[in-house]
């Protein structure tokens, strides 16, 4: 390598790569089925409530709340691995050229979100106020503006404090932007000209403190590391992630769900398998996750037939995931040393999975009690998970 800038294009194509290698696998066929749904789905629920929006809605307020968080949380990309903190110190006076360039990256893989938010919202602004096309995009200007400062700021803020307390920045940030942000849009213009200044003397300050500073490699390393872990956790849910190292929650508050498997012998396999799936990072949050986006689906969407795919189609993908990973066990455990019956993981993975779509049948169920033909969606959500599970190979 000739300088730091064929560093960071080296590592960042290595990312894109590993990035492109997983991405083929989350984006396949059916998922991009249900993601025409929701989009459709999205789309057209939004335009029906923006025909009956009152004109006193707080658009404003809301709008400017939810760009002021998207600001807020600005994380830096820097692609830095866990030799540079020995390997780069000789080059630690030249690391501005390296940093730059994950800035540049940074601003431009997360400015998009933000822009997204704001271009969605531009049609109940319309409804609601009485901007001119002009000031929405003289303000979609501003929060682009304001994106690239927070980008600075959030950088130049664990730079110096090395993350320490780095919500406190982020919530500083979240009510200065936010306000800038809301006064804009309210047509002050003197006011959120101030609030804009204010935040970006609030990042000078951060970034003078810098110039006297070593370069945090450890605390930009674990962030690095927490980030593409992330990654490969969302990963792992539609295909193997070879070099994937789960985490485990004690999760205390969740004990009193082990009362429901009463204390006898036969028992013992489906107790662990429960335990395992409780304090597991990766299968708990797969069925919170999976379970929540169908519940806020099925609370939103007043069209039953999308409500009803979608539902079915996350079913589906819980009940397989959570079979195969609950039976891919490779480790050596505990239950191995008692004289069981062969088979009797199999049949408690199969009753934890049933016990869990139950329970996600009934949240689902409950969230859209109010929209036509909820149960129905209780019915689907359990037929399919026991095909599923019955049907799919171990």
């Amino acid at each position: 390598m000739k300088n730091l800038r064929d560093v960071w294009s080296s590592r960042f194509m290595h990312y894109i790569s590993e990035v492109q290698k997983y991405m083929q696998f989350i984006f396949t066929g059916h998922i991009a089925i249900v993601l025409v749904f929701l989009v459709g789905a999205g789309g057209y629920q939004y335009s029906e409530w923006l025909k009956i929006v009152e004109s006193d809605f707080p658009a404003e307020g809301l709008i400017a709340l939810i760009i002021g968080v998207l600001l807020a949380f600005s994380r830096p990309t820097t692609l830095l691995r866990e030799p540079d903190q020995v390997y780069l110190l000789p080059l630690e006076s030249k690391m501005s050229l390296y940093l730059k360039k994950a800035l540049a990256w940074t601003f431009w893989s997360q400015v998009w979100i933000v822009a997204i938010v704001y271009i969605i919202s531009i049609p109940l602004l319309k409804a609601v106020t009485e901007l001119t096309t002009t000031n929405i995009w003289l303000l979609f200007l501003l929060v682009i503006a304001l994106k690239y400062v927070s980008v600075q700021g959030e950088f130049s803020y664990r730079y110096s404090e090395r993350g320490h307390f780095v919500w406190v920045d982020r919530l500083i940030r979240a009510i200065i932007f936010g306000v800038t942000v809301y006064m804009g849009l309210q047509m002050q213009l003197i006011l959120a000209f101030v609030a804009a200044i204010i935040g970006c003397i609030y990042v000078l300050v951060f970034r003078k403190k810098c110039a006297n500073e070593p370069v945090p490699y450890e605390h930009f390393v674990k962030l690095e590391q927490n980030r593409m872990m992330s990654f490969y956790r969302f990963a792992n849910y539609f295909t193997d992630v070879p070099h994937l190292r789960g985490s485990i929650r004690r999760r205390a508050w969740l004990d009193w769900f082990y009362n429901f498997i009463p204390y006898q012998k036969g028992n013992a396999q489906k107790y662990l398998v429960f335990r395992t799936f409780i304090r597991t990072d990766d299968h708990f949050y797969l069925w919170l996750r999976l379970t929540a986006i169908s519940a806020i689906i099925a609370a939103f969407v007043d069209i039953p037939f999308v409500t009803w795919f979608i539902a079915g189609a996350l079913s589906f993908a819980t009940t397989i995931q959570l079979k195969q990973a609950l039976l891919a066990s490779g480790e050596f455990r505990m239950d191995m040393l008692y004289p069981l019956p062969e088979g009797a993981r199999k049949v408690a993975v199969m009753q934890v999975v049933r016990l869990t779509m139950i329970a996600q049948a009934i949240i689902v169920t409950l969230c859209g009690v109010t929209q036509p033909m909820f149960y129905v969606t209780a019915i689907i959500i359990f037929v399919v998970s026991e095909i599923t599970a019955k049907v799919s190979k171990p």
